[in-house]
């Protein structure tokens, strides 16, 4: 069974400590209320690391902890010590629960921003930076799987985890029983790769999956302008599901066919301050989900 979560993103809470975040409570209340029956634990920090008090708030709206992701610069080897914290505190909330999902992040890098959305001019790492990149990233998922949690890489504009060609050479250096895949549908196309066929290809390994939707027009001009990744999401980058470039049918197919089960998160990365209703934006993609058959 596919069951449909959302994620804190969706209401604009990228960071912990972001003055311009909706309380976390009221996050929750709208997720329950646009129809969603599960959600992400958001930035460690942002929701209570107290297990009862946040279990109660759960409980209150319905809700099951999906997982948590690990959004942190693990390009970076002198943030280390934040990256680890962050993985093991993010742990310690996601087991307090019974979630299980750890969603490792390679966060935006200075070196990348310029060129998302444009493989052919990204600067690599050399051979030394790679190696203690891949060992920082092996490092958190063994951590994650030690805590009984199934740990997926996820590639984000920006940052070294970007494009197609990276995202495999990962995969191909950890071992699968290490290291899955949580799949972004919008990021995918946003790196300027056809999310559908790679799903195709990687089925396999997914273990998780975030439902994003991209618009056309915003990306092209995001990627030619080299927009920063923020400014691209207050731009409408990522627009309502069902209205860009994603195949969510043939998506759906792809799961249905491959026996997949468990949860797939709607996440609609947006301006925290921006002036779109996020909950009227849960809705519409809950709406549109439903309409394809998930």
């Amino acid at each position: 069974m596919i069951r449909i979560g959302n994620a804190p993103c969706s209401w604009g809470v990228e960071f912990a400590d972001d003055s311009r975040n909706p309380p976390w409570r009221k996050v929750l209340s709208d997720c329950a209320a646009a129809g969603y029956r599960g959600i992400e634990l958001g930035p460690i920090g942002y929701m209570p690391e107290d297990p009862t008090t946040l279990a109660d708030a759960l409980a209150e709206n319905g809700l099951t902890l999906i997982g948590g992701v690990v959004f942190r610069p693990f390009h970076d080897p002198s943030k280390w010590d934040e990256v680890w914290d962050a993985s093991e505190r993010t742990c310690r909330a996601l087991t307090s629960h019974g979630a299980r999902h750890l969603v490792l992040i390679d966060s935006i890098s200075p070196r990348r921003a310029p060129t998302a959305g444009r493989a052919s001019e990204a600067e690599q790492m050399d051979a030394a930076e790679w190696a203690g990149f891949v060992d920082r990233i092996r490092k958190v998922a063994q951590l994650g799987v030690d805590h009984g949690l199934s740990v997926g890489i996820h590639a984000h504009a920006a940052g070294f985890i970007d494009f197609e060609p990276e995202l495999e050479r990962l995969l191909d250096e950890i071992d699968e029983r290490l290291l899955k895949i949580c799949f972004d549908t919008g990021h995918h196309s946003y790196a300027g790769f056809d999310p559908v066929a790679f799903m195709r290809r990687h089925i396999g390994r997914i273990s998780y999956m975030h439902f994003k939707d991209i618009d056309p027009q915003v990306k092209a001009r995001a990627v030619a302008n080299r927009t920063g990744f923020y400014d691209a999401c207050a731009q409408g980058i990522f627009c309502n599901l069902g209205r860009g470039d994603v195949d969510f049918p043939a998506v759906r197919q792809i799961l249905l066919d491959a026996g997949f089960e468990g949860w797939c998160t709607v996440e609609q990365d947006c301006d925290p301050a921006g002036p779109t209703s996020p909950i009227d934006d849960a809705r519409a993609n809950r709406a549109y989900l439903s309409s394809i058959g998930f």
